[in-house]
């Protein structure tokens, strides 16, 4: 009886992960590593079995993809946007010729950061041009980004967005002069809010963003699959919209349409801005970090790893 009972459980369990695996793909993991004769440590891999498209630029792409290999899964690298330097930079020339009649620097993103350390290291300048203004910085990995220069950060958003930047400065700008340093393509929130503040705003380019159009062919073979990602990262509303331009919206849509639910591609959003651009398009959001940073795109993932464990273990 005691043999059929352990048969009867094994069929089950074997049910069970097969149903796991078509829900998000995600299986559970442990390896035992011994830590002293009186037992071990377990490890957990809460992504083992799940495969996840990172679609940053290729630069960019090792912090999250490393993150979510340490948790087992399977990572896919096809990057959405290449970041390239601006067509011209005579705005962004002219604004650090003129550095010392500004009051505030907001810098929105690592690469705008190291855009402009890059243009003004090509024009013999340091970060000690910069150290009388006061710099605001969209999120902690800016403001690392700033602060390696050797320079201080006086106001990081609680939210990392536009409108959370808004709120930080509106109270502290009327009057002043604001030097923004960002892409080509961005959401005009901070120059318009701000200058409604009462402040003289500049808005220069320290890079920009296009299609990688070497990756479309790859993307499409990924999709097209029996192995295709659980999952697909989307960092910024630029991945959003490359996505698109890289298959085309329709077909945009038919790689993201559920069969049922949990079951298909999930998209997984960095935060609701990038959300809000997946819906503009009429794509689905799946899973949203809570905290708008690569961390917390990470935990969002895992947290949908553990949901669908939760309803294997129920099952």
């Amino acid at each position: 009886m005691g043999r059929e009972l352990r048969r009867r459980n094994s069929r089950r369990s074997c049910q069970l992960t097969a149903v796991s695996r078509q829900f998000f793909g995600v299986s559970s993991e442990r390896r035992g590593t011994p830590t002293s004769p009186m037992g071990s440590r377990v490890i957990n891999r809460p992504l083992a079995g799940c495969r996840v498209l990172v679609s940053r630029a290729k630069k960019q792409a090792e912090t999250l993809s490393s993150a979510l290999r340490k948790l087992g899964c399977q990572v896919i690298e096809i990057p959405f946007i290449e970041i390239r330097k601006p067509t011209s930079y005579r705005p962004l020339d002219s604004a650090l010729q003129n550095l010392a009649n500004y009051n505030w620097l907001i810098l929105t993103s690592v690469n705008g950061v190291e855009g402009l350390f890059e243009r003004m290291a090509g024009k013999h300048l340091d970060a000690t041009a910069l150290a009388h203004l006061k710099i605001a910085a969209i999120g902690p990995a800016t403001k690392k980004a700033v602060e390696e220069f050797g320079l201080r950060v006086a106001v990081t958003p609680k939210k990392y967005v536009a409108e959370s930047v808004v709120a930080a400065l509106q109270l502290r700008v009327k009057g002043k002069r604001v030097l923004l340093v960002r892409a080509k393509v961005a959401r005009d929130v901070i120059p318009r809010e701000l200058r409604k503040a009462g402040a003289q705003v500049d808005v220069v380019e320290a890079y920009e963003t296009v299609t990688p159009k070497s990756s479309e062919k790859r993307l499409r073979a990924v999709l097209a699959g029996a192995r295709k990602p659980h999952a697909i990262t989307f960092t910024s509303s630029s991945t959003v919209r490359n996505f698109v331009n890289l298959l085309g919206l329709p077909n945009a849509r038919a790689a993201l349409k559920k069969t049922a639910p949990r079951r298909g591609v999930h998209t997984a959003s960095i935060g609701p801005v990038t959300s809000a651009t997946l819906r503009e398009f009429g794509l689905p959001v799946n899973i949203e970090a809570r905290e708008y940073t690569i961390p917390g795109l990470v935990a969002a993932i895992v947290e949908e790893a553990k949901q669908v464990q939760s309803l294997r273990t129920r099952g």
